[in-house]
């Protein structure tokens, strides 16, 4: 494609949420580079519980369906929390961790008893262009790239179709007007060529499988998510990322006023080398 990807507008379900939350939450989670260069983000113990649980069961994927179980659960989320551990996972305290992470242990322990798509077949997407997640043009004239990762994918061999399935570890449940399942099913729908028959919810705390929900509507689908893709472009162009308080700022942008501040601890640098901070 004659476009730059390194200068394209790129958009996921995570940054367009903070952009709907507040633009300055989004500028400053998504665009703003510090002296040296750096994003910056923050830890927390929810995260910290999402991202241990999540590594633990997406890294089924690598296995055969038959052999996934034969590998003690357990012991790999053990592995992931250590990544977590401590203030590198945002806790303040030993209670704090221990509670965080024998919720994560009840939700790995919930998929052993309870298996479910985990134990059947699944497809994987091709790998992206350096270690990118899996992207697509949204809109090729506007120079949008919309990207996101799909926590599995499980094979339905009656109709050679594939029913997305999204690990949830959040005690809220995603709302109606979510745009991430729109999101995977457009990406889905020009990554590979397998129709998509059935979405799920799979809310780990508190269901033993994952709760079916309906599949969006591929055109409004589209529509949508560029509608808000391209009030995203317009703030970055005209560099307006105001929060919606004004300037006494919001409960989404106020953390990360603070790391700006010298207000937040700096705890090592993460993933796509950004500073990562405890508030």
């Amino acid at each position: 494609m004659a476009q730059d990807k390194y200068n394209s507008v790129w958009v996921s379900h995570s940054s367009i949420a903070d952009f709907l939350k507040c633009p300055r939450l989004y500028y400053l989670h998504n665009v703003y580079k510090n002296d040296k260069a750096r994003k910056i983000n923050i830890t927390s113990p929810a995260l910290s519980l999402g991202v241990s649980v999540h590594e633990t069961l997406e890294g089924l994927a690598k296995h055969k369906a038959e052999e996934r179980f034969l590998i003690p659960l357990e012991k790999i989320f053990e592995e992931e929390w250590k990544k977590v551990s401590g203030k590198q996972g945002g806790f303040k305290s030993e209670q704090e961790e221990a509670e965080a992470k024998e919720r994560g242990k009840n939700m790995i322990l919930r998929v052993v008893k309870n298996p479910g798509p985990l134990a059947k077949k699944t497809v994987k997407l091709p790998p992206s262009a350096n270690n990118m997640p899996p992207n697509i043009f949204l809109s090729e004239e506007e120079n949008i790239i919309l990207s996101g990762k799909i926590d599995w994918l499980e094979y339905i061999p009656e109709d050679d179709s594939l029913k997305m399935i999204d690990f949830k570890t959040g005690k809220n449940e995603e709302k109606e007007d979510s745009l991430q399942l729109p999101i995977y099913l457009l990406l889905l729908n020009n990554l590979q060529k397998r129709k998509i028959s059935g979405a799920a919810y799979w809310y780990l705390d508190k269901d033993d499988k994952p709760i079916s929900v309906k599949l969006p509507d591929a055109k409004k689908a589209k529509e949508d998510v560029l509608a808000i893709a391209r009030k995203i472009k317009i703030a970055r162009e005209n560099k307006e990322f105001n929060c919606p308080r004004g300037e006494k700022g919001c409960f989404g942008c106020l953390p990360f006023e603070k790391i700006l501040r010298g207000e937040a601890e700096f705890i090592g640098i993460g993933g796509y080398g950004q500073e990562m901070y405890i508030i």
